[in-house]
């Protein structure tokens, strides 16, 4: 058997799937290109798009729904300056494409912007290989889906007797992409992603608390052994039993240690969506015009990384057809760069960063982020909570909230303890940290040595749209955030 170079590869399954079915061509797809760039324009991409769904959850050992979903279609674009003309359809033929077309390339009045020329032949644009292509709803049959989510069951039930109520969830994806733009590259991607999720709830004397575990990434089912879904319902059980024995969270000004791992999710929100490209050059960020300046204590470095195999916020190319890259935004406290989409790495006289993403066919692309991680230092985990006088150590989070003009954010803790001369001495349950991202960098006093990636649970939202994304840092110790508790 002779196998193909991966991007090929890629580009022979997207054309199978998305051009010849509907009697299309690279010829064609040049056509609509050329039509569009008749008129001036600073930019255009046609954005074809194929992907199956499918989503089982079970809930006190009954299977409560099971769904399957196919959606397909293009969406066509030009953007001309800071304006941009976009549609989209459901219908993939060449008369639905031309007629998107030929509404998009209106934004561009005559003698506006400058003229494209489309390339008689296209040239297949660099790519990187992270992951598979195989179909992961075809790595398990429905009874095979179904038997693991009762093994997690099973699993939780089996841990203490205290859990009362277990429900189990999995998604499974297959995504194929194929872009198209008007300075004549092609790319295409071929993208599985899987997660399960558990979630429990502990009763004790009359009081039921929640706990929740899971994770996924870009392969298949088999990666849900028996051994990794035991440690998701660890995960969950545990964060059930120790809220049930947490008291009321005290408030004020302190100091705040942070977990490995998920509470990153505070980073992401707090500094990552701050250093999204179309935030700095409308000026509407904290960090906006601030590249070269100290923006963090000395050994803060963070980086938003679409090159890690197999991750959650991993893409081969991003969508619009740039090959993912791994970006350091932030080096031991300097502001290096902002991430980038086509258009506004155009705008601001930069090169794109490979975060040009959006949620599908229907939507705009727009910076995002992929993976963003700060990376470790030096000090023992162990050695950063006993260097809390009076303090919250926080190892999971919930939902919060960011400004980005401001940088303020408010996030709930959904696993917190209090610390005292060193010694962690229970649980607390209700505790939001407030602060402000540019502010929290530079109080950052001691990073520890284990920088770990989440579990694969992440998805972020931006303008409506949701796309999947990775976090993760090492143990923090930040002074002076404010804690408002329920004490």
């Amino acid at each position: 058997m002779i196998s193909r170079e991966p991007t090929i590869a890629r580009l022979v399954a997207a054309r199978s799937h998305l051009l010849e079915p509907y009697g299309l061509s690279e010829m064609v797809l040049a056509k609509a290109l050329r039509l569009i760039t008749e008129h001036r324009v600073d930019d255009a991409d046609l954005y074809f798009q194929t992907t199956r769904s499918e989503g089982w959850s079970l809930e006190e050992g009954i299977v409560k729904s099971g769904s399957f979903s196919i959606d397909q279609g293009v969406g066509v674009r030009a953007v001309a300056g800071e304006k941009t003309a976009f549609a989209y359809s459901d219908d993939i033929s060449e008369a639905a494409l031309m007629d998107a077309a030929l509404t998009v390339r209106s934004i561009a009045a005559a003698g506006q912007s400058r003229k494209v020329k489309v390339p008689s032949t296209p040239s297949i644009a660099a790519s990187r290989s992270l992951y598979g292509p195989a179909d992961p709803i075809l790595s398990l049959d429905s009874a095979e889906k179904v038997a693991l989510l009762e093994r997690a069951e099973r699993m939780a039930r089996a841990k203490d007797p205290r859990v009362a109520q277990v429900m189990a969830g999995m998604a499974a994806e297959h995504e194929i992409v194929l872009i198209a733009r008007a300075d004549g590259t092609l790319a295409a991607d071929v993208r599985p992603l899987v997660r399960l999720s558990v979630t429990v709830i502990a009763e004790s004397n009359g009081r039921r608390e929640v706990g929740s575990g899971g994770g996924g990434g870009r392969f298949g089912l088999a990666y849900f052994t028996d051994e990794m879904i035991a440690s998701y319902v660890d995960h969950a059980v545990a964060a059930a039993l120790t809220n049930l024995e947490s008291r009321p969270a005290p408030a004020g000004e302190m100091t705040v240690v942070l977990g490995p791992g998920w509470p990153g999710v505070l980073l992401h929100e707090a500094i990552g969506h701050g250093l999204e490209g179309d935030f700095n050059r409308k000026g509407s960020s904290a960090f906006a015009g601030r590249i070269g300046e100290r923006v963090a204590a000395k050994g803060v470095t963070v980086l938003d990384d679409g090159t890690l195999a197999d991750r959650r916020g991993s893409l081969n190319v991003d969508d619009e057809g740039c090959a993912s890259q791994r970006n350091v935004l932030i080096e031991d406290g300097i502001l290096k760069g902002y991430i980038q989409d086509a258009m506004n790495a155009r705008l601001m006289k930069v090169a794109p960063t490979g975060n040009g993403r959006r949620e599908s066919y229907a939507h705009v692309p727009m910076p995002r982020m992929t993976n963003t991680y700060m990376l470790g230092g030096k000090a023992e985990p162990q050695e950063i909570i006993a260097s809390i006088k009076k303090g919250i150590y926080a190892t999971n989070f919930g939902g919060g909230q960011v400004d980005i003009t401001s940088g303020k954010f408010v996030f709930s803790a959904s696993e917190a303890f209090w610390v005292e001369n060193g010694k962690i001495l229970y649980p607390v349950k209700g505790a939001t940290i407030i602060g402000s991202g540019p502010e929290a960098l530079t109080r950052v006093t001691m990073i520890g040595n284990d920088m770990q990636l989440d579990t694969g649970v992440g998805v972020c939202g931006k303008e409506g749209q949701s796309v999947p994304v990775g976090v993760g840092q090492p143990t923090l110790r930040i002074d002076g955030l404010t804690v408002g508790g329920t004490a």
